[in-house]
């Protein structure tokens, strides 16, 4: 089969897309496909493109075995919705250069959001006479509405309408989560038309290892239980509710200790509230490279994923779960839905009311008096569930059974 993976963002940007991209895209290569990223210059999060990238248009390169054509995009860093909307739009206009640099195609493969460059991977279909799948991972533009991120009613409706148009264009429709998936039947897409392609893990880099003692004594928590948050310090996370359930528990349980790993814009404010409260149980450990993550989760005997009491937020699969469980590590789950169901159904992790520090301190305690049996059950339940359904091995032998056939029909009559 041969493919055309466009999307916004790739490495040596990190984030769930990215990892996704990259890792989906080397699997395909390794079983014999060919496979081509079209992607922007690097600039993610902080918008701005390493020296290495300036002052070009397009770029092709080999990245780890994956040919890579980059064009140029405005780079904007978070904060102004209008300086995004151009960064997504100059991305949109500049990756059909890539597109002609490109070979010949069966399928894109598109990424959203931005769901803009759904126009991209639309018309660049029908000029590479390919498949068009719209890779669909957050509802927009009704997630960015409820966040509070988009207001403008005209642009709103207008979003709404390309939104249906690029849903009813698609050959099929790839989604991250079940949720998801129920949306675009609810909106008309035929069943047997959208697929699951959700987050996953490299099942052999996260892989259960030792304790990392040397991490515990550097930050002094040694013969601590350590309930590790990794990721962005974001809005969306609700992280506020944890360092306040922390501060429940500095005197009830002097044993736990909550370790945070990583940068976002929460993270003055995060800092701010620990000192506050005075939370001797909280330490901010800083960004660490994605190499490094597998030694962070060997120091962890919990991963606390959370999220915001947003209605939206039920229908979530947050990346972070999955090298936490290929760890062997259990996670604290706070928050709703899809992802707390399974979490439940392979006992793998506990969960906790999503913005109640409350109700997360009261899981933690529990958390903290189980078992050694049943502590080491969850971890292989964990561990077992990320090898089943989400290693990428397994994800992508789901892609090619929703793409293979056709594609192989297609060429044959070609």
């Amino acid at each position: 089969m041969r493919v055309i993976y466009l999307c916004q963002h790739f490495p040596p940007e990190t984030g769930a897309p990215q990892i996704r991209v990259y890792e989906v895209s080397k699997e395909l290569i390794s079983r014999g496909h060919q496979v081509e990223v079209i992607t922007a210059f690097p600039h993610h999060p902080h918008g701005i493109i390493p020296e290495e990238y300036k002052g070009r248009f397009y770029m092709f390169e080999n990245w780890d075995g994956i040919p890579v054509h980059r064009s140029w995009i405005y780079p904007s860093p978070k904060g102004s919705f209008w300086k995004r909307l151009a960064s997504y739009f100059s991305f949109t206009f500049s990756a059909f250069f890539s597109i002609l640099k490109s070979k010949p195609a069966d399928v894109i493969i598109c990424n959203s959001p931005p769901l803009f460059l759904g126009i991209t991977g639309y018309l660049g279909a029908k000029m590479k006479r390919a498949k068009f799948v719209f890779n669909v991972a957050d509802i927009w533009p009704e997630s960015a509405v409820e966040l509070g991120i988009l207001k403008n009613k005209s642009f709103i409706r207008l979003a709404e309408r390309l939104e249906m148009f690029l849903y009813k264009k698609s050959w099929k429709i790839a989604t991250a989560t079940e949720g998801i998936k129920d949306y675009m039947v609810r909106k008309g897409k035929n069943a047997e038309d959208v697929f699951l392609l959700p987050n996953g893990v490299n099942t052999d880099t996260f892989a259960p290892q030792p304790k990392n003692t040397e991490l515990l004594r550097e930050v002094g928590i040694e013969g601590k239980k350590v309930f590790m948050y990794a990721g962005n310090l974001g809005y969306a996370q609700g992280l506020d509710s944890v360092l306040r359930a922390a501060a429940l528990l500095k005197d009830k349980q002097p044993d736990a200790h909550f370790l945070f790993v990583g940068d976002g814009q929460e993270r003055e404010k995060l800092l701010s509230l620990k000192e506050e409260l005075q939370l001797d149980n909280v330490t901010f450990y800083g960004s660490v490279p994605v190499s490094a993550m597998p030694d962070m989760f060997a120091a962890a005997d919990y991963s606390i994923v959370s999220l915001r009491n947003i209605e939206l937020f039920k229908g979530a699969r947050p990346s972070k779960i999955f090298p936490a469980i290929s760890s062997g590590v259990p996670v604290l789950y706070c928050g709703d839905g899809e992802s707390a169901a399974i979490l439940e159904e392979y006992h793998c992790g506990k969960i906790a009311p999503p913005e109640n520090p409350e109700g997360i301190a009261a899981a933690i305690s529990e958390l903290m008096s189980i078992s050694d049996a049943d502590y080491q059950t969850m971890r292989e339940n964990g561990r077992k569930l990320a090898i089943d359904q989400y290693s990428w091995k397994s994800i992508v032998d789901d892609i090619l059974f929703h793409l293979g056939d056709q594609n192989n029909e297609k060429r044959a009559n070609s």
